[in-house]
């Protein structure tokens, strides 16, 4: 008889799939029209491609690629925010997601006001929510502007509210979409340290980025996606040299050739 998993997150050949109107629609009543003459024409474009990965408890998992590899596409899947077409999903625990900036948010409320309401949008309750308060603003470093609706904060201010709120509680898993991308070196060194505290308590991390940098910092296994399917798993300093190789080649002309091979441990 063989052992039960302890995988935190298992995906087995998911593929998911969007269809696109080839149609420029700008208003509901051209869409209407359309509807009604069947000249609706839609293309597929598939997102992911037959992804399988285990992940356990505690990692922490870069993943890399190029725009529209699929990266946010597959975070929204482990998430639960969009279901595959094809394959399964497994994940254990609890999840907290931050995948983009702002997104939760009700600007016409108040930063303290999204506190309250983005934490009863990740299950807690009103208490729960009380009692975070003080850490999470301080986290946060707005201060007084807590107070100020966040219509008016700029884009490092709100990176600084979202990442407070999503780590006031430790999840079993948490998601990371280009969160490191914003804000000042001050806010991405509070970000390093708090990622390094769920490490240590068990934490499984996945963190999306471009910079290279943030994933040799924060993660011990990288995964790197090219065109919805997953082209290297494995050690960070490996998978990052057959993206650079990758990304070189084709920027000179010489992606025609390349061939990748997943790194070792993938």
């Amino acid at each position: 008889m063989s052992e039960p998993s302890t995988d935190v997150i298992r995906l087995e050949h998911v593929s998911l799939k969007y269809r696109l109107a080839k149609q420029r629609i700008t208003s509901l009543k051209e869409y209407a029209v359309h509807l009604v003459r069947g000249t609706l024409t839609y293309e597929e474009l598939w997102a992911l491609r037959d992804v399988s990965l285990r992940i356990g408890p505690g990692e922490s998992v870069g993943v890399i690629g190029r725009n529209g590899a699929g990266k946010s596409t597959l975070l929204k899947v482990i998430s639960g925010v969009l279901a595959p077409a094809r394959g399964t999903v497994t994940v254990r625990g609890t999840v907290q997601p931050l995948l983009e900036l702002g997104m939760g948010f009700d600007y016409e409320l108040t930063g303290l006001e999204n506190i309250y309401l983005n934490a009863l949008l990740l299950g807690r309750t009103r208490a729960e929510a009380r009692k975070a308060e003080p850490a999470i603003i301080e986290a946060s470093g707005l201060g007084e502007f807590v107070h100020t609706p966040i219509r008016n904060y700029s884009t490092g201010m709100l990176a600084r509210l979202g990442f407070a709120i999503a780590t006031a509680w430790v999840p079993n898993v948490l998601i990371l979409d280009e969160v490191l991308a914003v804000g000042d070196a001050e806010f991405q060194q509070r970000c390093h340290a708090r990622l390094q505290e769920f490490r240590d308590q068990g934490t499984t991390v996945l963190l999306v980025s471009h910079d290279p940098h943030a994933i040799e910092a924060n993660c011990s296994r990288c995964v790197w996606l090219e065109g919805g399917a997953v082209r290297g798993d494995g050690p960070v300093a490996d998978v990052l040299r057959q993206y650079q190789d990758f990304t070189y080649l084709r920027e000179h002309g010489g992606a025609g050739g390349l061939v990748t091979h997943q790194a070792a441990g993938g």
